[in-house]
């Protein structure tokens, strides 16, 4: 991998990263948080669930952790967590800028997060990493670029962006939408003196969403380290929600319907990291199970009859209600 702090991540369990969305603030758009999250969702309680589930990730052997801006305190909970855990030098931190958070520690707020690619929110919100994490960041990217994202043009910001090698902070970008496979196209092109910008990729793949497959294999192509976000779409691949055949499927193979969904992206030749959303330990464990189930063709066959639309895709989350 070109992204080279996490090539030396090397324990088995080491392709699965852990992120932080769903516990870094109250509210986020995945379904049962009543049932997943301590009662009222207060700070306290959710630093305490994101140390539970820190520990657990590394005692399975994950190594790489994910946060934003945008999720709340995800990043001052990691810090605390990294602070207590001086033996965690191995792990490799992911983080991101472009949204800011607005919620409030609300589950009721009008609006949860706003979007800025300007080069002003780099300068403010790098500055916030910093001194939460500190030299502990590894990778820095740019939050849910769209085709119309200004962050693409702006040649100023992508000349911070590299400069950020001075620091050993490899930049990255996430992409969102139907129009993903032409973001990571258009990322691709983007160069400094010569030399390609962005060394990782974060995308939506998974068994209903599988449109940016082929720009995702033209990174790894290119080498740049494909990361994978939203491999059970949001609870949608999980049980109770995940479709019959994909319990089918599992049921079969002995393990859950999350485990089945993660390693079906597991399995692209292209995918370095994949994402666990996980809110509890016990959620952990069963993504974890990902890397027991060889899927094969028949069955990989079989879960492609349920690919949608990306536009259809995408229409569905934005209405995912935030709870």
């Amino acid at each position: 991998m070109p992204f080279a702090r996490l090539a030396r991540a090397t324990t088995p369990t080491a392709r699965i990263g852990l992120g932080l969305a769903a516990v870094g603030r109250p509210a986020y758009i995945t379904p049962h948080r009543d049932r997943d999250l301590p009662a009222g969702r207060g700070e306290e309680a959710l630093r305490e669930r994101t140390r539970e589930l820190l520990d657990a990730a590394y005692a399975q052997g994950v190594r790489y952790v994910d946060v934003a801006r945008s999720y709340g305190r995800s990043e001052e909970f990691l810090a605390g967590w990294l602070a207590a855990r001086p033996d965690a030098t191995d792990v490799v931190v992911g983080s991101k800028w472009g949204y800011t958070y607005t919620g409030g520690w609300s589950t009721e707020a009008g609006e949860h997060e706003v979007k800025d690619h300007s080069l002003a929110a780099f300068e403010r919100q790098l500055a916030e990493s910093t001194a939460l994490l500190g030299d502990r960041i590894d990778l820095y990217q740019i939050h849910s670029v769209t085709p119309e994202s200004p962050a693409l043009g702006d040649r100023e910001l992508h000349a911070r962006l590299a400069g950020l090698a001075d620091r050993g902070v490899t930049a990255g970008l996430s992409v969102s939408g139907p129009a993903q496979a032409d973001t990571i196209r258009a990322a691709l092109a983007v160069t400094v003196d010569g030399e390609p910008l962005f060394r990782t990729v974060q995308a939506t793949y998974n068994v209903l969403e599988t449109s940016a497959e082929r720009a995702l294999a033209e990174a790894h192509d290119a080498g740049v380290t494909v990361i994978v976000k939203e491999a059970v779409a949001n609870g949608r691949l999980a049980a109770p929600e995940a479709p019959a055949v994909l319990q089918e499927i599992a049921a079969d193979a002995g393990t859950g319907a999350d485990a089945v969904a993660l390693a079906f992206v597991l399995s692209r030749p292209w995918a370095g990291v994949v994402l666990s959303g996980a809110a509890t330990a016990g959620q952990l464990t069963g993504n974890l199970h990902a890397l027991v189930p060889d899927l094969g063709e028949a069955v990989t066959d079989r879960l492609s009859a349920l690919v949608e639309e990306p536009e259809a895709y995408w229409r569905y989350r934005s209405g995912l209600p935030w709870n």
